[in-house]
């Protein structure tokens, strides 16, 4: 039975996921078919919001730690965020070479909202549901965020099937990402959060203690090493889809319903998996799982294949969003869990700014396989630290 804030978190995720399937996709396509965006432009397209992140998280972590009631400061940094859609609707006016740099700036911009609304949401989310709930909960919000994007996105793909280079088509998709932002506000403002009594030792900015916790400092490690293998291609395979494979908006929707439809279908199965095995032990299953997915990609160009492997890809996407977050709170002790975020989130937007300029780099020193392989390699390696901390922590456990 879900309880109060479940079922107000489960509508704010599903206005939340209609916002995301219809900007966050399409401003790639948007910015090399419309603006004529080079690679280096593209790559930063996934690099500036980290780099921002990683300037505003401290401020971020200030406020968060200092507030009586975290859901504000949440649903007004996410109305913020979506208001620079508006900005973004406009951008195609501006002449010459000026709009991808503008569109970057925006992109920027926006990112300064962006990283206190997703901490603030992974404290926030993190105190109101039960430690015993989290497998089931977010397991069933997941599946059915995802399947709302699939429809969205479905959508999108079938209505601009012939419209890749029209830039009215992103002007009608951006301006309502704005709107469905303001239901965003409405859901997030409804939960039930209890007042919190602010203690001396919580309003500072970083709590330092964390780091002798000896679980989290290894899990934080792999983690990061992870994602830095798995932020790598992030740029790459939106220039391989766009400009190698010519990909339109409606294979682009079509690669994106591909991964969701797989989403939906396993996400029940890593939630039993993990619910089983426990949260480790299926991570490494999965963390092998990624580290195919540049390798195969790069194999062909035909859009049926590239289509097949967004399936394959999604399976293991989905036991990634599940259970790396799961693994996050399981590994941060609760009494400095913000502040374990808050580490996690730094040092996670260094690699997020890093991964995808080091991609970029070697697609144009090298070839795009060389740069796909390099991140299949860095994927394979993380698995297999999972692996070893699996097992060095199954030892201590039996002994």
């Amino acid at each position: 039975m879900k309880t109060y804030n479940e079922k107000m978190s489960i509508y704010h995720g599903m206005a939340s996921a209609v916002a995301q399937n219809t900007s966050n996709s399409y401003i790639p396509i948007f910015a090399m078919t419309i603006l004529g965006a080079t690679n280096y432009q593209v790559g930063l397209i996934s690099s500036l919001p980290p780099l921002v992140a990683l300037v505003m998280t401290l401020p971020a972590a200030i406020l968060l730690n200092r507030a009586i009631e975290q859901k504000k400061l949440v649903a007004f940094s996410v109305v913020a965020a979506r208001f620079i859609f508006l900005l973004i609707a406009f951008v195609s006016y501006v002449p010459g070479s000026f709009g991808s740099w503008l569109l970057l700036g925006l992109i920027a911009t926006m990112s300064i909202p962006n990283t206190m609304a997703n901490m603030g949401w992974q404290s926030f989310i993190g105190n109101l549901i039960e430690e015993n709930r989290r497998a089931q909960f977010f397991s069933d919000r997941n599946r059915l965020l995802t399947i709302v994007g699939l429809i969205v996105t479905l959508t999108i793909g079938v209505v601009m099937k012939d419209v890749t280079t029209n830039k009215l088509a992103y002007q009608i998709l951006f301006m309502f990402t704005f709107v469905v932002g303001l239901v965003e506000l409405y859901f997030i403002l409804k939960h039930d959060e209890p007042k919190r009594e602010i203690q001396d030792e919580k309003k500072r900015a970083m709590d330092w203690s964390i780091f002798k916790h000896k679980q989290y400092v290894l899990f934080l490690a792999v983690a990061l090493l992870f994602n830095f293998g798995w932020q790598m291609a992030w740029g790459l395979f939106n220039i391989y889809n766009v400009r190698y494979a010519e990909a339109t908006i409606f294979w682009v929707s079509m690669f994106n319903v591909a991964n969701m439809l797989a989403q939906i279908a396993s996400f029940g199965l890593w939630k039993k998996w993990s619910q089983k095995y426990g949260n480790m032990r299926v991570f490494v299953w999965v963390a092998f799982g990624m580290s195919t997915a540049p390798l195969l990609t790069v194999l062909s160009t035909n859009l049926y294949y590239l289509t097949a492997m967004m399936m394959l890809s999604g399976i293991f996407v989905s036991g990634t969003v599940l259970i790396l977050f799961n693994l996050l709170l399981e590994n941060s002790p609760k009494e400095v869990r913000t502040y374990c975020i808050t580490t996690y989130n730094v040092l996670l937007a260094i690699i997020a700014f890093t991964a995808p300029q080091i991609g970029i780099w070697l697609l144009e020193t090298y070839a795009m396989d060389i740069a796909m392989y390099s991140s299949t390699v860095m994927r394979f390696l993380a698995a297999i630290c999972f692996l070893v901390l699996y097992i060095v922590r199954r030892k201590r456990q039996i002994a």
